[in-house]
């Protein structure tokens, strides 16, 4: 997960079978932490003693407003998901949609879109056969498909640009 504070970036890996326990920045971090009956989480890190408390969350945005110590900071998270979807090309600010790059090695068995066309998210776009299996690529937003990089049958690279959008 990356996580944007303050225009920091923060890449953190949880460890689930440790409650409290992560790498943030490659660099192991432990937190002695609870809950208090306020709902808030008070956590020992460094010697220094912290209260957070979560002041809104927007599911859609994944935007979280807290309060740690008296000061509000606003977090911008992006999933594995989402980070995906970003080295893919695809852009997750807006429902539209930039550029559709390969996730992996394959094989284009087929394009279902042709320059010009409008494509909603969730509409099939090519299908590309990678590790003996058939992977419908998707919209994932709105567009005008600018142009076609690929044909049927055509080998592809990870990362490389499948398709343009508009």
């Amino acid at each position: 997960m990356k996580a944007t504070v303050n225009n920091k970036e923060f890449l953190i890996k949880e460890h689930p079978s440790e409650p409290f326990s992560f790498e943030v920045n490659g660099k192991p971090v432990v937190l002695d932490a609870y809950m208090n009956r306020n709902g808030m989480l008070c956590f020992l890190y460094n010697s220094h003693s912290y209260q957070a408390e979560l002041i809104s969350y927007n599911e859609n945005d994944k935007v979280a407003v807290i309060k740690l110590n008296n000061n509000r900071y606003e977090i911008k998270l992006k999933d594995d998901t989402d980070l995906l979807l970003e080295q893919l090309g695809i852009g997750s600010k807006s429902n539209k949609v930039q550029s559709i790059k390969a996730p992996m090695p394959g094989l284009v068995l087929q394009v279902i879109v042709k320059e010009g066309d409008t494509v909603k998210k969730g509409d099939g776009l090519l299908v590309l056969e990678a590790m003996k299996m058939e992977n419908l690529i998707k919209a994932q937003g709105e567009g005008k498909v600018k142009k076609v990089h690929i044909t049927k049958g055509a080998k592809v690279e990870k990362n490389q640009p499948m398709i343009e959008m508009e």
